[in-house]
């Protein structure tokens, strides 16, 4: 006997119980961001594999060891998307919507990583998305920021708190870097492994070290706030004016980073202590430097991205996500020719009714077994068509989650009665 075919380690089935707890984040967010004047863009699953060596960068952990890539046939290197704002990017500069004019942009869908699996992290995992093209000033950081925050209040969702700091600008974040491995090369003694490899390729990500051993030497270095200039000061102020205007509550934290080159200014993460390691939900800040690193003119950026799976958690773990659905009603059918009426009379009530839930009882079974499969069905109303019904031209109503009596309607007037049945 062969042996059974099992999901790929890291990648997880969602199955229908699950899917009520899905279909509410998605039409939430969804529903949301367009309030806010984004407009959905989806892209390809796969790319070029260069897009995220000059995006996310060539010597980055992500690219050498957790992307999925391969050769196709012709031999072009490619790879499942890790994140999708490079490629949100990409697809902008090929179809020319950055060109004078500003756009906001949201996307929902799988990302891939080969990760080590653990609680809240997966291979194959699912983001929201948010990107703001054009705009150079906080205020788009805010809104940002606001949206996400508004996210959690419609969800229900407790627990979350907001970080925020500023990187300044790419002469900042350079003198910085200078001032930071200068302090690092003073003590690469106490450095572990990871520190000593990213002194020389992204000493930012120092800071970003969950290495208990590592963290009095952290606490010690110097902060980036002290290299940022007016300019710099000014944006970051600007943003912390307006969500204290708009009442969001937050923390200044100097060690929360970016080791990318392509950010600057605002950085920010909504945290949760209520998910283990995998505390950060979401993440964004502005990347300026990112559109014209993948070939476009220089333009203005800034955006979000926020993790599916652990919202999920969150929601089941906090008593908000909705319970499995029934359907409203199951059309059981006894008798010759059954099928064919039942499944006729099911498309004339669904044509006046297109958002209503109905089953037709498939594959035959006696009267009793079809009325436990109604009941199981969570059904408010089980529709009878039994010889008797189908020699009268009638069908009979049967009430399963109220206390009232069995009736009968003629066929053409159940359609018309059944709105008022389910009230």
């Amino acid at each position: 006997m062969a042996d059974q075919l099992q999901v790929i380690r890291g990648m997880h089935d969602i199955l229908p119980a699950e899917m009520p707890a899905w279909n509410r984040l998605e039409d939430e967010y969804r529903i949301l961001a367009e309030s806010y004047g984004y407009r959905q863009i989806r892209t390809p699953i796969v790319e070029k594999t260069a897009l995220f060596a000059r995006s996310i960068g060539a010597v980055t952990d992500i690219v050498e060891k957790e992307m999925y890539s391969f050769e196709d046939r012709n031999g072009d290197s490619l790879s499942l998307r890790p994140e999708n704002t490079a490629s949100v990017v990409r697809a902008c500069l090929q179809a020319g919507l950055l060109q004078d004019q500003q756009q906001r942009l949201w996307y929902c869908g799988p990302m891939f990583r080969h990760e080590r699996p653990q609680k809240g992290r997966y291979r194959q995992f699912h983001q929201f998305g948010a990107e703001a093209f054009g705009i150079a000033s906080a205020d788009i950081e805010a809104e940002l920021i606001l949206l996400a925050a508004r996210f959690w209040k419609r969800l229900g969702l407790d627990d979350i708190a907001l970080q925020i700091n500023s990187l300044g600008s790419s002469a900042c974040r350079q003198q910085f870097r200078s001032i930071l491995v200068e302090y690092f090369r003073d003590h690469h003694t106490e450095l572990d492994e990871d520190s000593e490899r990213r002194l020389e390729t992204n000493p930012l990500r120092i800071l970003d070290s969950k290495n208990p051993e590592m963290q009095d030497l952290i606490e010690a270095a110097p902060t980036l706030q002290d290299s940022l200039g007016a300019e710099s000061l000014d944006h970051f102020n600007e943003l912390r004016d307006i969500l204290d205007q708009t009442g969001v509550s937050y923390q200044v934290n100097q060690r929360l980073v970016r080791g990318l080159d392509y950010y600057c200014h605002t950085v920010f993460e909504w945290v949760t202590e209520t998910l283990g390691a995998q505390g950060t939900v979401c993440a964004g800040g502005r990347y300026d430097g990112l559109v014209e690193q993948l070939g476009g003119k220089a333009n203005f950026a800034a955006g979000f991205s926020m993790g599916c799976e652990r919202l999920i958690s969150m929601l089941i773990d906090q008593g908000q996500s909705p319970p499995e659905a029934g359907c409203d009603v199951y059309l059981v059918n006894r008798g010759v020719n059954s099928a064919a009426v039942a499944q006729s009379l099911a498309e004339t009530i669904r044509e006046l009714m297109p958002r209503l839930e109905l089953v037709v009882h498939a594959g035959a079974g006696s009267f009793k077994s079809q009325m436990r499969k109604a009941d199981k069905s969570g059904a408010r109303i089980a529709l009878i068509l039994g010889e008797s019904e189908l020699t009268a031209g009638t069908v009979a109503v049967k009430f399963l989650r109220q206390e009232k009596a069995q009736a009968e309607f003629s066929q053409a007037e159940i359609v018309t009665q059944l709105a008022s049945l389910l009230n």
